[in-house]
């Protein structure tokens, strides 16, 4: 007498005969009338239009940095939040730590951004120092390590980033990222 097929491999082997039958007839079609054609390729942007994306992407990017600058570090360390004893300092040193990484991040980016754009990229150039200068502050930040010295350095270097924008033609304006933005 034969052995009865238990239900899970029927279901299984079910699942995966229809998974196998859905991908083979969604991976092409016999369509040559469909007007589309699969030897298309991608059409270039002038270097006016990579030029003007340059420094979209770069406003866009330096005004998250600074937004996130001064709203999680700037403002707290103000405050008072980052001394001893401070009502919510873990969860402002923590804040803090996260916008340092995020804004570093955002800052690097800007300046990829920069290498788009000829008049900014010469405006963006000495600031590589600075924003590199930032990379393990960040973590200072979030360990409570930082002083006044370590935030007036974001701080200038969010002014640097700022100006050459504005030598460059464009208005970089402080734009806060969401908690969510900051973890990543």
């Amino acid at each position: 007498m034969p052995r009865p097929v238990p239900l899970r491999r029927l279901l299984v082997a079910l699942l995966l005969a229809c998974a196998v039958l859905a991908g083979s007839t969604a991976c092409g079609s016999d369509d040559e009338g469909s007007g589309a054609s699969s030897s298309a390729s991608p059409s270039g942007t002038s270097s006016a239009e990579a030029q003007k994306w340059a420094k979209t992407r770069f406003v866009a990017n330096a005004g998250l940095a600074a937004g996130a600058t001064y709203q999680w570090i700037v403002k707290p360390y103000r405050a008072g939040k980052f001394k001893k004893g401070a009502d919510g300092r873990t969860f402002a040193l923590v804040k803090a730590g996260l916008a340092g990484g995020f804004a570093y991040n955002r800052l690097k980016a800007a300046t990829t951004s920069a290498k788009g754009d000829p008049l900014l990229s010469k405006a963006v150039a000495p600031l590589t120092a600075g924003i590199a200068s930032l990379k393990g502050l960040g973590t200072k930040l979030r360990d409570g390590e930082a002083g006044a010295g370590d935030i007036g350095v974001f701080e200038s270097v969010i002014n640097g980033i700022k100006e050459a924008g504005k030598s460059a033609g464009v208005e970089v304006k402080d734009k806060v990222p969401s908690t969510s933005q900051l973890g990543g």
